[in-house]
């Protein structure tokens, strides 16, 4: 069981405790009814306190429970808080730390209710592509008023409870404890006082109304639908609310469980449940136990005070760590420093940062044109220019002023780190670490194993990119690692694309009506296409067997390197990042497909998005088989958090698993009898072909 029972005189106090946020699983359900039984059962008992153990009263369900038998197993979350309703005796919960999802339904379940002040109260499982299923949206109107509660409920962000304490007229919380440490002793003294009260009261016996009725209603529905267009999640939450306001309670919980049930069953919710799974397994790395040893990094040397390097920089002063920047001209060491301000100076104007906490940022960077600077530095981290000869001498400077134990990291996106490695005489001490630009927005970061990288300085990084507010996802070492990797082939069949008969313009709204954040050639001209010219360059040196559209080295002839220049795929003016189709651009690809003797055909939005997913699937799954990534989620979370791959598919991975990887399969076998197209870059990936024969998914 998990949960404990104890009395204390004449007052019963179960504890959940199911490490480490008291999840809400069989088990514990199981717990919490035999407790009660108990209580009932006792004489000496008078009343009972529901509390949670450790860092959470209940963080909720046990979401690796949805889609199985045990979530719906009784007793279930509806079966337990029926229990607590219909106990004789009165249950306060004794709320503290977390009270979320089911944590928080199970308290509205509770006579009463007391919180310590700091709590951190939430109904999140719209973040899921839920809604709360255990009558959240009844009951928690009830208790709260029906807009404050439909805010908190559609929005899924998390509010302290003396907040919420003050809301007019609500009757969530009887009593805010003076603090957490006068929880327990508050809470046992409020249940005596509380013990021969009768009936006792039940927040699903008040009254639920809303003065405005339908219009507020549609009012909510259309607002919700606008902001989350690709979520039913949001539109449905108000449904269920409305109903809480229409029904009667037993018919409302009917209306709740029904939407609960469409919505679980619903793609949407099943890719976010994954992605919510993924994200945290991705810091999880087999061969590198929990238990391993975490070198101390209380200092930071970043070199390169560039737009990577300045961002680099700016995660480590957000964590409080104190970075030194270095740089070999006082210019660009200037003009580092001074973006890094800019930068601080425009978020404290939006009000998204307070003075004093940009002085104390600042305050933490110094800066250097000296590499013996460095020699006291815990991590360095290199941003120079991705070209081996230029990381080659960082590396070796690096290795000479470095102290014993210092991790030397590199931020190449591309190049062989066991290469760059080479170059020290302590390759154990080196990690790639890939930021994404802009680094100091963007969430993921792409954790580079050497050959000779320690486990020690793995289980490092990868504490220091949760303390510094990244999602990392352990890579092997390979051209491009994962996301680049994968990204290349996906421009390779834009490129195509573009030869057979589209437009650019075409291509990326087909993209991003999928969902895609941008199309590719938006992506192009935001990145810069001069970074794909010069790797399409090399391959053609190193992998003259692979085959391009020749459209993209032409743009680049002409100079349109995208957004830095001005001109790309498209046009832009200055200060605007919109996208200007260019009838020139049309032209030159339109000269280069009769240049090859190509007729334009007529191609559909459908062979568009397939040929863009699918090439990213099958490198996948070549990359999976490859060991380059250790398991498929982590593919998806690359792509989610570093490529704008819509949230709502849940990755490419977890897209494909979707549409069934027989048809993506079959679709990819059309697309290599495509005479215009690359059979070779269509053969399915080994892993792809074993998994369709298996009938397995990734």
């Amino acid at each position: 069981m998990s949960a404990e029972y104890q009395v204390h005189g004449d007052v019963a106090v179960i504890t959940l405790n199911n490490p480490p946020v008291n999840g809400l699983g069989l088990a514990t359900r199981q717990g919490i009814v035999a407790a009660l039984a108990q209580a009932e059962q006792d004489a000496a008992v008078q009343a009972i306190v529901l509390t949670g153990a450790g860092k959470a009263f209940s963080g909720g369900a046990d979401i690796t429970e949805f889609g199985t038998d045990r979530a719906f197993a009784e007793p279930n979350l509806h079966t337990v808080i029926a229990a607590i309703e219909q106990c004789a005796k009165p249950v306060v919960a004794a709320l503290h730390s977390v009270a979320m999802g089911g944590g928080l339904e199970l308290a509205l379940g509770c006579h009463y209710r007391i919180a310590a002040p700091g709590t951190s109260v939430a109904l999140p499982e719209v973040k899921l592509g839920l809604l709360p299923g255990a009558g959240g949206t009844q009951r928690l109107p009830r208790a709260l008023g029906v807009e404050a509660a439909l805010n908190l409920i559609v929005s899924g962000e998390t509010v302290k409870s003396e907040m919420l304490a003050f809301v007019p007229g609500q009757k969530l919380f009887d009593k805010l404890a003076a603090s957490a440490q006068s929880l327990a002793e508050e809470a046992l003294a409020f249940a005596r006082s509380v013990a021969s009260v009768r009936p006792l009261p039940l927040v699903s016996s008040l009254p639920c109304k809303h003065p405005q009725g339908d219009a507020y209603f549609q009012f909510a529905r259309n607002m919700a639908k606008g902001m989350a267009k690709n979520f039913p999640a949001p539109a449905k939450c108000v449904d269920a609310v409305q109903a809480a306001t229409q029904k009667k309670f037993a018919d409302g919980l009917a209306a709740e469980r029904a939407l609960f049930i469409e919505l679980m069953w619903g793609s949407e919710s099943r890719a976010l449940r994954h992605l919510f799974l993924a994200e945290r397994a991705a810091s999880k790395i087999p061969d590198v136990p929990s238990s391993t040893p975490q070198r101390t990094i209380a200092a930071v040397g970043v070199i390169g005070a560039g737009t990577m390097g300045g961002g680099i920089a700016m995660n480590f002063l957000n964590a409080g760590i104190p970075v030194k920047l270095l740089e070999t001209k006082p210019e660009a060491l200037e003009r580092g420093i001074a973006t890094i301000r800019k930068n601080y100076e425009a978020q404290v104007a939006k009000k998204k940062l307070k003075q004093d906490k940009y002085e104390q940022r600042m305050a933490l960077l110094s800066s250097t044109l000296d590499y013996a600077d460095l020699k006291d530095a815990d991590l360095i981290i290199e941003a120079v220019f991705e070209d081996m000869g230029v990381k080659g001498s960082v590396f070796k400077q690096l290795d000479a002023v470095a102290k014993p134990g210092a991790i030397l990291a590199s931020n190449t996106s591309t190049l062989d780190l066991n290469h760059i490695a080479a170059f020290t005489h302590r390759p154990q001490d080196v990690v790639g670490l890939h930021f994404f630009s802009p680094a100091n927005i963007m969430k993921l970061l792409e954790v580079v194993r050497g050959e000779k990288t320690a486990n020690d300085v793995l289980a490092t990084v990868m504490a220091v990119a949760k303390k510094i507010r990244k999602t990392a996802v352990l890579s092997g070492v390979c051209d491009g690692f994962i996301g680049n990797r994968m990204i290349e082939r996906y421009s390779q069949q834009a490129g195509f694309l573009l030869d057979e008969g589209c437009t650019p313009a075409q291509v990326d709204k087909a993209a991003e009506k999928f969902g895609f954040a941008m199309g590719p050639f938006r992506m192009g001209d935001l990145a810069g296409n001069d970074i794909g010219w010069a790797i399409r360059k090399r391959r053609a040196v190193e992998r003259p067997d692979l085959k391009y559209s020749k459209t993209a080295d032409l743009l680049c002839e002409q100079g349109r390197f995208g957004q830095k220049t001005g001109a790309g795929w498209y046009d832009y003016l200055p200060g605007r990042r919109d996208a200007i189709p260019n009838a020139e651009v049309v032209a030159m690809i339109e000269a280069n497909r009769q240049a090859q003797g190509i007729t334009a055909r007529k191609i559909s939005d459908e062979e568009i998005v397939q040929r863009l997913v699918f090439s990213l699937v099958n490198e996948a799954a070549h990359i999976l088989e490859e060991g380059i990534a250790t398991k498929a989620s982590d593919i998806d979370v690359v792509y989610i958090f570093g490529y704008g791959f819509p949230v709502h598919r849940g990755g490419p991975l977890c897209y494909a698993n979707e549409v069934g990887l027989f048809n993506v399969v079959r679709a990819m076998q059309r697309f290599g009898q495509n005479p215009l197209d690359d059979a070779a870059f269509w053969q399915p990936a080994p892993l792809l072909q074993r998994l369709v024969a298996q009938g397995k998914q990734f």
